[in-house]
């Protein structure tokens, strides 16, 4: 594999290199969803350690908190050292430490080996969205964007259902779903490559300026988005029973029917981002998303809860790639690394200031339905503020430019 310097390898990125990269992008979803049919039967096995019932739910989320921390850094390695050779060896390490606690039978030990694993995760996910921008020009970029986002529902809702089946065989048993990164590693070495720098004039790493305020403009909307889309991912289970839905089977599969509107909202994806500017995209992926939160908040049957439940995962399906090519753009091949870092950085803050925000707001509106209602109208708000804002910008830039 060539370094920065080398202007790395010369070939076409095709259709091996994007079915990898994509793949590898869902590795850090397994960090919580892999566990979450677990969770009763770690806290029954540690229910005899103090301060379990604190431990192991921090034990799952632990990862998502050292992406957060870390991806700058990862972004500044990759710019500074190249992509591909860090990507096998955190996966490799990923798959081996993420099956550490079928070997371990000790909360502390779990704990670290779910940080280490947060480590990886922060590498992982810098350098796939890294190498999407490497590899791909525009169109392509949209292409592999739509298809990692058409494919999460397919890939989240057979995870949990292999997890669930897993868990029922032993607390850490789930865990050996992390395995599957040794072959994703495996096909890393053989398929990826550095990817070649587009002009010989940015192959030095302080040849360009770092975009810092297009970077901070849309690491500030992503840590709104996030924290946003995260309000139905983490509290949306806990409405149901308020429409006569008690049965976890039955709130499972209302939930699972609502995620098609992601597999829909990545389709769409395309065609919008192709034909809409940026201002736009944002607004209508806010607008889906508070119209949904808004909408589940104010259900008074099961059927009305999972039809804004499936527009909530519509707007969710647009949210991510949306925020990820508008970011991209701003990008040289030297920078890249490091924009994509603080990107994730942004959406894992916004996972953890999602919690906080809703408890915040329940403590004023007294319930969390009320809260939905809240959340969907600042969603909406957001929707015209941020798409004026944007569609001014880009306005503007287009008459000074």
């Amino acid at each position: 594999m060539s370094s920065p310097t080398d202007f790395g390898d010369q070939r076409r990125a095709g259709l091996p290199q994007g079915i990898v990269v994509v793949i590898a992008s869902f590795l850090p979803i397994l960090a919580i969803v892999a566990l979450a049919p677990a969770v009763p039967r770690m806290m029954e096995h540690f229910a005899g350690v103090p301060g379990a019932s604190l431990w192991v739910p921090l034990a799952v989320t632990a990862p998502g908190l050292m992406v957060a921390l870390l991806s700058p850094a990862m972004g500044w390695l990759v710019d500074r050292y190249g992509r591909s050779r860090l990507l096998v060896v955190a996966t490799a390490i990923y798959g081996l430490v993420g099956i550490a606690p079928v070997f371990i039978d000790g909360l502390p030990a779990l704990f670290a080996s779910r940080l280490l694993l947060g480590v990886c995760e922060a590498a992982i996910l810098t350098v796939t969205n890294t190498l999407v921008g490497d590899y791909f020009e525009e169109d392509r970029r949209r292409f592999w964007l739509t298809v990692q986002s058409a494919a999460q529902p397919f890939f989240g809702v057979s995870l949990l259902v292999l997890s669930g089946t897993l868990s029922g065989m032993g607390w850490n048993i789930p865990f050996l779903v992390y395995a599957c990164a040794i072959p994703i590693a495996l096909a890393m070495a053989f398929l990826l490559f550095e990817p070649a720098k587009r002009s010989p004039a940015l192959a030095g790493l302080a040849s360009e300026r770092f975009p810092t305020r297009h970077v901070l403009i849309t690491s500030g909307v992503t840590l709104l988005a996030s924290s946003l889309y995260y309000v139905y991912i983490v509290q949306v289970g806990l409405l149901f029973p308020g429409v006569s839905v008690t049965s976890p089977d039955t709130i499972g599969m209302l939930i699972g029917l609502a995620n098609v509107g992601v597999f829909f909202g990545g389709l769409l994806f395309k065609p919008a981002s192709a034909r809409l500017g940026t201002g736009m995209q944002v607004g209508i992926f806010f607008a889906l998303l508070g119209l949904g939160l808004l909408g589940i908040g104010a259900s008074h049957s099961p059927a009305q809860m999972t039809v804004f439940c499936a527009v909530q995962q519509l707007g969710a399906g647009l949210c991510i790639p949306t925020l990820l090519l508008w970011t991209m753009r701003g990008l040289s091949d030297e920078n890249r690394g490091r924009g994509m870092g603080i990107w994730s950085c942004a959406f894992f803050v916004g996972q953890f200031v999602s919690p906080a925000l809703v408890s915040l707001v329940t403590l004023f509106s007294h319930a969390l339905s009320r809260t939905f209602v809240v959340m969907g109208v600042g969603g909406i708000i957001l929707a015209v503020i941020l798409g004026a804002a944007l569609n001014a910008g880009a306005r503007q830039a287009r008459v000074t430019g």
